[in-house]
């Protein structure tokens, strides 16, 4: 099977496991909500802005019908009823009504349910059709400005903290190469339970992803696309605490990429994992509507965990996502599933174990296309030999047929890169895919040798562990470290108290909408 020679049974029995693994996760997502998922219903129905204080008036509205009403009815009836009896047409009015405790919810029943219902629906849909819109945009743009003429596509970071720094660095990136742009979201964002308002100048090792920044970027990128003729995509964060909100922000906004993982917010941020899967399934369907690219963060464990030792968990985690997102609806071109280059070059054949890693990858997931992260964990400091390891990253990626390509810095590790350090990282990338961009095509495994081997080996493995993690859980795979060797308990971790069970009545039209063929 393909150039490594898979036993094809074994591949569909990983697929089955990760099935049965996952299935009962996506039923604990399908009861369960949270007030992100919920603010995220709101937002698509039209609420927007903030108090003074910068709290998002959602956040406000969100709030006090949880506290009349609690949160496993959903909020939509509540919100609609109230709007109704106030004799109110714009829900933002009724929100900043609510924050001041002008505003009362209940739980209507008869007429006025159904009344609400009906009003909830119409609003969301209105949400749901401006994503269409904007889908609908992006799919014009790239037929008018066409896609980069090869793959792997080329994808840099910018991560000034000031948003108006951060579009000249970004259209500057694209003009030397760069096909996908990714902002990189501020240090402890993911840790804040509420979306800041408006263009942020002022944040830690990356820029707050708000909507208003979003609008900027692309904006930006929508011109660096009219000047170079092609079309520039970006890339921000779906993750952390409000990971709905900024999918259904970043559809409105036209985003085309957007980091959203499974299981990074709990591992390495100590988010719950309840909170996390149904966040991520919500998220998910959004994404799916709105034509994005997820990317997944598979090449975070490998931080943690030794890249040679826990290279099936890789595997494992990657065939997780692919279950969760089908069953969210996303296609096999939305799944940039994460994969990186982190084995210690210290390691015997460390390059070959490598091409390894990503040849699997390659291969067990063919149509989707994988974004190939590069050397971080093992960067000294000395920039030429880790401009030397960049260009070895380079060339698997070109040797394996990645989709998608993490532009690498020499200075990783050092300081947060200079444009000049991108430029030179550039470089790199720009003669490697020149000169051997097309070797996927001639590079073929010795048949019995040490790649197919290794890679075969690794597949074994990672259906050995979804063996036991189906005769545990995930949950119970997840609270004993099995992945990155964090251990997070499902009982605990930030954001469980926004978590409610589906009450018998509970009703969530974006769901609804989402859940039926656009």
């Amino acid at each position: 099977m393909g150039k490594l020679d898979l036993d094809p049974v074994v591949v569909a029995r990983a697929r089955e496991l990760a099935r049965r693994v996952g299935q009962p996760v996506v039923d604990l997502a399908r009861s369960h909500t949270t007030v992100s998922v919920e603010r995220a219903v709101l937002r698509l129905a039209g609420v927007a802005g903030a108090d003074p204080d910068g709290i998002p008036w959602v956040n406000r509205l969100v709030d006090a019908v949880v506290a009349d009403v609690g949160l496993g009815h959903g909020v939509a009836v509540p919100v609609f009823d109230a709007l109704a009896r106030e004799g109110l047409a714009d829900v933002t009015v009724l929100a900043q009504k609510a924050a001041a405790g002008s505003v009362r919810f209940a739980l209507p029943s008869g007429k006025a349910a159904t009344a609400a219902r009906r009003a909830s629906r119409k609003a969301v849909a209105a949400g749901v059709r401006r994503i269409d819109r904007r889908r609908a945009e992006r799919d014009r743009l790239v037929r008018r400005f066409g896609d980069p003429a090869r793959r792997p596509w080329i994808y840099l970071i910018v991560a000034t903290g000031d948003i108006y720094e951060d579009i000249p660095q970004a259209q500057a990136a694209a003009r030397a190469g760069a096909d996908v742009i990714a902002v990189i979201r501020s240090t402890g964002q993911s840790l804040l339970d509420y979306v800041p308002e408006g263009a942020t100048r002022e944040g830690f090792a990356g820029t707050y992803a708000t909507q208003e920044n979003f609008r900027l970027m692309r904006a930006a990128l929508d011109e660096s696309s009219r000047e170079l003729g092609r079309y520039v995509r970006l890339t921000n964060y779906a993750s952390g605490l409000c990971m709905p909100e900024m999918a259904a922000l970043a559809g409105l906004e036209r985003l085309d990429m957007m980091l959203n993982d499974s299981m990074y917010g709990i591992l390495f941020r100590d988010i719950n994992p309840v909170r996390t899967f149904v966040d991520q399934r919500f998220s998910r369907q959004v994404h799916a509507r709105a034509g994005i690219v997820i990317n997944t963060g598979e090449d975070n464990y490998l931080t943690t965990a030794d890249a040679v030792d826990e290279a099936h968990t890789v595997t494992v985690s990657q065939l997780l996502n692919e279950f969760f997102a089908h069953e969210a609806g996303l296609a096999d071109w939305q799944l940039g599933l994460g994969h990186a280059f982190e084995i210690n070059p210290d390691v015997p054949e460390s390059l070959r174990l490598e091409l390894a890693h990503a040849l699997l990858a390659r291969e067990l997931f063919p149509d989707a296309p994988l974004k190939w992260m590069p050397p971080t964990k093992h960067m000294t400091g000395d920039v030429f030999r880790g401009n030397l390891l960049d260009g070895f990253f380079n060339l698997v990626g070109a040797m394996t047929g990645q989709g998608i390509l993490l532009v690498g810095m020499m200075t990783e590790a050092v300081v947060t890169p200079w444009l000049s350090d991108r430029d030179i990282a550039l470089q790199n990338v720009r003669y490697v895919l020149g000169a051997a961009g097309g070797l996927h095509e001639d590079f073929v495994p010795a048949p019995g040798g040490f790649v197919q081997q290794r890679a075969q080996r690794v597949l074994g493995e990672a259906v050995e562990l979804l063996e036991r993690i189906g005769e545990r859980s995930l949950l119970t795979a997840i609270a004993e470290g099995t992945f990155g060797i964090m251990r997070r308990p499902a009982d605990r971790g930030k954001g469980l108290d926004g978590v409610a069970a589906h009450e018998a009545d509970y009703y969530n039209p974006a769901t609804e909408i989402l859940e039926r063929p656009a």
